[in-house]
Formats: structure tokens, sequence, C-alpha cells
């Protein structure tokens, strides 16, 4: 018996992104931008400095962009992965965890994997905690003169 095609169990593409894709960047995080666990990034010349740094990716899922993926190599021996987004009407449905997988498995080279995220975001530390990371510490005011707490999580692969 064949399954049916639900939303759900419709494969994600993951395409590199360019400043093209800067407008549909900024949509997306403004689908997440009043959330006081997520920091959007809600300028033009943030996402310019993002391309420059690292490697971003949009995620799509039947066509439509349903987040986002940005990580920053730093060495041979570790990556920062600096966003995921997903869009939270997409949210739920396994993408996140689909998304950080394959990347994961990108990164089983290098010794370290880290990133950062809000400590009230239960369920982003859920999946990134279920995936290998740990609470390596806690910065209190992680954005200076913003008073925003966050927790550093990382991987480390032997």
């Amino acid at each position: 018996m064949e399954t049916p095609v639900t939303k759900e169990n419709i494969p994600i593409e993951i395409v590199e992104a360019s400043e093209a894709d800067i407008p549909t960047l900024l949509d997306l995080e403004n689908s997440v931008a009043n959330t006081k666990t997520y920091s959007a990034m809600l300028e033009e010349n943030e996402w310019k400095e993002e391309l420059k740094k690292g490697k971003v990716f949009i995620i799509r899922k039947n066509n439509e962009v349903v987040g986002n993926f940005s990580y920053e190599r730093e060495g041979d021996d570790r990556v920062y992965i600096s966003g995921l987004v997903i869009n939270p009407a997409f949210q739920g449905q396994g993408i996140g965890r689909e998304v950080l997988t394959k990347f994961l498995k990108e990164f089983e080279g290098v010794k370290r994997v880290d990133l950062v995220t809000h400590p009230d975001n239960k369920s982003a530390l859920k999946l990134y905690e279920s995936l290998g990371f740990v609470v390596e510490s806690r910065r209190e005011n992680y954005y200076e003169g913003e008073n925003e707490p966050r927790l550093i999580l990382v991987r480390k692969n032997t």
C-alpha cells in the first residue's frame, strides 16, 4: 500500500543562498521577529555580512520557503552554527531536525560544532540535546547592551 503524501512527508530542499535571496531571508526572519527567544536579523547589511562570513541556505518544502540555516567554518576543527529558523507555520514537522542531521553528517570530521540559543527556547534545546549537543556555558548579556541571556551549546566529535 502506498503512503499518501501529506505536508509532513514532502521532502525538503536545501539550496545555498546568495545576495539575491536577502529579501526572502528578511521575510523569513520577520516571521519570528517578535519572539523573545530569537534575535532576528532584520537588516540587509546583516545578511550581506553573514553571506561573506559563512554559508547560508534556504530551506524549501514543496517549493515554498520554510526556513534558513547558516554556519561559519572556523578552521578545520570548528564550525559555528549561526542560524536555524523554521517559519512558525512549518514548525513541529521535523524540518529543523532533518536539516541539522544533514549538516552534522557533513561536519563529522570537525572536532567541535557549537551554537547559541536562548535558555527559554525549550523546543530548540530539546532538539539540540537530542542530537548530542550539551550546554557548555551561559552568558547573561550575549548581545552587548541588550541584557539577553544565551546558552552556548557544543557537540564534540571524536
